[in-house]
């Protein structure tokens, strides 16, 4: 049973998940759409949205947060000025995955994860 496990372990290491976590949430950012795995992509969609919250508050307490997670400044900015304004209306629900079908190599099942833009 998966009761009370929330936490998507991906058979790596915490420091290994955290960091892969990072760089995922700040290509997601830079690009605004990228591709990888299913499971990934589920984990990565609570981090991102965790991001897109603080930078909706604004403040400088929100700001330092952000930059705990993302390390790249300017990243940081743009995702303070350009998304958040951006996603200034919406409550929730700030990415979209999308199915593409297995990949060659593992026939894992891929995704591409983007930032909605209506």
């Amino acid at each position: 049973m998966k009761h009370r496990k929330s936490v998507l372990k991906l058979n790596r290491t915490s420091a290994h998940r955290k960091a892969m976590f990072r760089n995922m949430v700040t290509s997601l950012f830079k690009h605004s759409s990228i591709k990888t795995t299913e499971a990934k992509a589920k984990g990565l969609r609570k981090i991102a949205d965790k991001m897109i919250t603080l930078a909706k508050r604004g403040d400088l307490h929100a700001r330092r947060q952000a930059l705990a997670v993302i390390r790249e400044k300017d990243v940081v900015h743009a995702l303070f000025e350009e998304v958040a304004e951006k996603f200034n209306s919406r409550q929730g629900g700030y990415t979209r995955i999308t199915k593409l079908g297995p990949r060659k190599g593992d026939v894992a099942p891929m995704v591409q994860i983007e930032l909605i833009t209506d």
